[in-house]
Formats: structure tokens, C-alpha cells, sequence
């Protein structure tokens, strides 16, 4: 098992990273990488003093097991390395009767992976190119990843997948297509495991970096901030050990399907804590601003509480609903996951606005913490912050600032974004969910209640 220090250690091996149109030799000592990076390193401490640093590698047996690993991640990469070997797992699984070796590929893969301790990014959103054709009618063919040559010792891939969390600062790159292909499209029907360092990957950095001067204007977005990587796979070569799919192009939705149920799930674990966070914060400054038992205050925080509960019983009932696949792994119940997701992203950015609306203008008007502390501004501004004797206009300004990090930032835009878009769009969940939901039934509930069931159309 590695420890923070390893784990640092372990990024300087000559991988292609650039950020604001230069070339990063050391990412781990880079300014703008650190905190994130650091998080991460204390995440591997905190598992190697617990000696439990593969659990997250381990497929989930039980119901517990399966909210333990949606809620417990000692940090964020853990758990894209988590949903990338659940993905693995669930996709070997679902196309046997066509690529049985897939099986024994990612079993293999799996236990290199738990035995040096790498953290694995998810690749799967491709550039795309003209988004009205299909990946082989494209002008350009490289707008969706490509095998370019085949050996016979591995592949030759060509293309980018756009913004992926993490990619920068972990060991490896779960590459998968991004949506079903046709017959004609085999060479886009590839998935493989690639290291961030192989030759020919350069990861083009962007962040949400938090507000410059001093962190305690941005208690959230400088600890939370996940930098995204535009990945460019130019040439470069896959073993076929790592190789899962190779041109069956009936089975390469397979796969954005299985990381489409991990990712939701964890989205929807996130999504439950991330709503009550919002409630908290909107109670908190009704109290500050002395308007917590104004009626319509009342109900807009009412109206974030049903929110946030109805989040939270979705991922409960994805949970208590989980079935074990022919493999024996627990997988959450996708009508749940995928109506769960699905609501929780649509409420969120109602959610914001109530909690922008209970604020008031000084959300982004507020000074900052250096103001706060200023000789000569100092006292008159927390004077001016104050509002009912108990509440000290200190403790006032810097819930602004926390507030101002989650709901205004650049940092909440880019989180926002996330939340849409991270599993798939909108339509994307409404997609499954209405697979998945039992049109059937609730047809036959009304031709009864209608007394019509013997005279229906067939």
C-alpha cells in the first residue's frame, strides 16, 4: 500500500500534463494541483493506517456494502477508482456470450490495480465532432476514440475524451465509448486500461480554482475543487491484456450503460449530503439575518426540505432494492438510481435560488475576511455585518463567504455543470428510468380503476 508520500512520489513519472498553455514537470508541486493532490495523499494515509486500503476494490456483496462504498470514500479519486472497477466488472459480466476472455482480462487488470495501489479515472465522453452523425460518418474520424492499427501484441488508439475528472493526478485511464455503435464503427467499439504516462496521452488541464487571496474567502471551492482533464490519446499503444472490447460494436453501449448505474449511484450518495448542506446553510442565514420565522422564509426552506428528503429516499430505495447479478455483486436498483439522479439535478439549481433568494444581495457583495481584519476597516466592517445582538457580524461575514463559495462562485457554476451533466444529461436518467419503470402495470392499475380491462385494445 502506498502512503501519501509514495502517492506523490508516484506522479512524477514523465507524464504529458499542461495547465494555462504550459507544461507541468511536477504536478504534485504545482500550485494549483496541490490541495487536490494533497487530499488525495491524506486519503492514502488514512488507508494505509487502517490497513484497508483495497476496499474500494472489492465488489459489493451485501445492501450495507453497497451504501458503505457510495458514502465512505476517503476522497474523490477513491471512489472514480471504485465506479471504474465496478464499470469493469459489471461490462465483462454483461458481454461474456461475446468477448468471454473479458472476464479473466479484468479480473487480471483488477488485481494489478489493487496490488500497486493506482488510482483510475473514467474516460468516456468523446470530442464527438458534428453531433448530428454517427462516430463513422464524422469528417474526421478521430472525433471519437479509434483503434488506428492492430498487432499482434495490442492496439494503436487515436481520439481525446473530454472533461474527466481527476485524470491528471491518477495512475491510470478507463477508456470506453461513449454510446452505442453501428456495424461499419468496429474500431470505435474499444475499451482498455491505459497509463496516464504511456506515450502518446497529454492531459490539457482546467480547474475551477478557488477565489484568489486569501482561502478563507473559499472554504469549499479550496477544498473541494476537482481539476478536469482534456485527454488526447495520440498514437498510442494498449497491450491487448488491457484490452476489455476490440470491435464487437453490438456490446460497446454495454459499457456506458454500466458506468451510466456506478456513477449515478455514487452521484446520488453525493447528491443527498450536498442537499442537506444547502438546507443547513439557508437555515443558518435566516437565523443570522433574524428572518428564519418569516412565513414565506418558512416555506422556501420547506420547500428545500422536500427536496433534499426526496433525494435521500431515492438513494435509500436504490439501496434497499439492490439485487445480486449472475456474478454475485450487489447492483443498485436502476429505476431508483437513475429517477433519484434525475430528480436531485433538477432540483438543485432550485435549490440554489431559494438559497440565493434567503441570502439577500450581500452573497456577493459581502467584503472579504482580509476586510474583516483590516486596521483601519476592521471593527466598522464587522460592526456593519451585525445584525441581532447575538450574532457577531464576524461569524456573519464568513457564512456569506461559505455560502458565496457554493452558490455564486465560478466554483458553483462549474459545480453545477458537474451535477448535470456528470452520468449522463437529464435525458440520459429519464432514458432508463422509463425502461426500467413498469409501464405494464401501472396500464393494467388504470383499465381496472376503469373498469375496462376486458375490452382494451391487445
Amino acid at each position: 500500500m502506498m502512503t501519501g508520500e509514495d502517492y506523490k512520489a508516484s506522479l512524477r513519472d514523465g507524464r504529458s500534463i499542461y495547465y494555462a498553455g504550459e507544461a507541468i514537470d511536477d504536478i504534485a508541486a504545482h500550485p494549483v494541483f496541490a490541495s487536490v493532490i494533497d487530499r488525495v495523499a491524506a486519503g492514502y494515509d488514512k488507508l494505509a493506517a487502517a490497513g484497508a486500503g483495497d476496499n474500494y476494490f472489492d465488489p459489493p456483496q451485501t445492501a450495507e456494502d453497497l451504501r458503505r462504498l457510495a458514502r465512505s470514500h476517503v476522497d474523490p479519486v477513491a471512489g472514480f477508482t471504485h465506479t471504474s472497477v465496478m464499470t469493469l466488472i459489471t461490462a465483462a459480466e454483461r458481454i461474456a456470450h461475446r468477448r468471454p476472455q473479458a472476464r479473466a482480462a479484468v479480473a487480471a487488470y483488477v488485481k494489478e490495480a489493487r496490488a500497486k495501489d493506482w488510482r483510475i479515472a473514467e474516460c468516456i465522453s468523446d470530442s464527438k465532432g458534428d453531433r448530428g452523425r454517427h462516430p463513422g460518418e464524422q469528417p474526421d474520424p478521430d472525433q471519437y476514440v479509434r483503434v488506428v492499427e492492430r498487432r499482434d501484441d495490442g492496439v494503436v488508439i487515436r481520439g481525446a475524451k473530454l472533461h474527466i475528472s481527476a485524470a491528471a493526478f491518477c495512475h491510470e485511464l478507463l477508456t470506453m465509448p461513449t454510446k452505442a455503435m453501428r456495424k461499419g464503427e468496429e474500431d470505435y467499439a474499444i475499451a482498455c486500461c491505459v497509463p496516464v504516462n504511456a506515450p502518446g496521452v497529454h492531459i490539457v488541464n482546467t480547474v475551477s480554482a478557488p477565489r484568489p487571496g486569501d482561502l478563507r474567502d473559499s472554504p469549499l471551492s479550496g477544498a473541494r475543487q476537482m481539476p478536469q482533464g482534456f485527454v488526447i490519446f495520440d498514437n498510442v499503444f494498449v497491450p491487448n491484456e488491457r484490452v476489455f472490447l476490440d470491435g464487437e460494436a453490438d456490446c460497446a453501449a454495454t459499457f456506458a450503460h454500466s458506468l451510466g448505474l456506478w456513477t449515478r449511484a455514487a452521484n446520488l450518495a453525493d447528491a443527498c449530503d450536498d442537499a442537506d448542506l444547502l438546507v443547513g446553510f439557508a437555515q443558518l442565514i435566516a437565523e443570522a439575518n433574524g428572518i428564519e420565522k418569516i412565513s414565506h422564509i418558512k416555506d422556501k426552506i420547506g420547500d428545500m426540505i422536500v427536496s433534499a428528503t426526496l433525494t435521500r429516499a431515492c438513494f435509500e430505495a436504490a439501496i434497499a432494492n439492490s439485487r445480486p447479478g449472475e456474478n454475485g455483486v450487489m447492483v443498485p436498483d436502476e429505476l431508483f438510481t437513475n429517477a433519484g439522479k434525475y430528480q436531485s439535478t433538477a432540483a438543485y439549481a432550485g435549490m440554489i435560488q431559494l438559497l440565493q433568494d434567503i441570502c439577500g444581495a450581500s452573497l456577493a457583495t459581502a467584503p472579504s475576511i482580509v476586510d474583516l481584519e483590516s486596521p483601519a476597516m476592521g471593527q466598522l466592517v464587522r460592526k456593519y455585518m451585525g445584525t441581532k445582538q447575538e450574532v457577531d457580524g464576524a461569524y456573519r461575514l464568513r457564512l456569506f463567504q461559505a455560502i458565496r463559495d457554493i452558490a455564486v462562485s465560478e466554483f458553483a457554476g462549474d459545480r453545477a455543470v458537474a451535477k448535470l451533466h456528470g452520468g449522463g444529461g437529464l435525458y440520459a436518467q429519464r432514458v432508463v428510468t422509463r425502461g426500467r419503470y413498469d409501464l405494464k402495470r401501472a396500464k393494467r392499475i388504470a383499465l381496472a380503476a376503469a373498469g375496462l380491462e376486458d375490452v382494451a385494445p391487445a
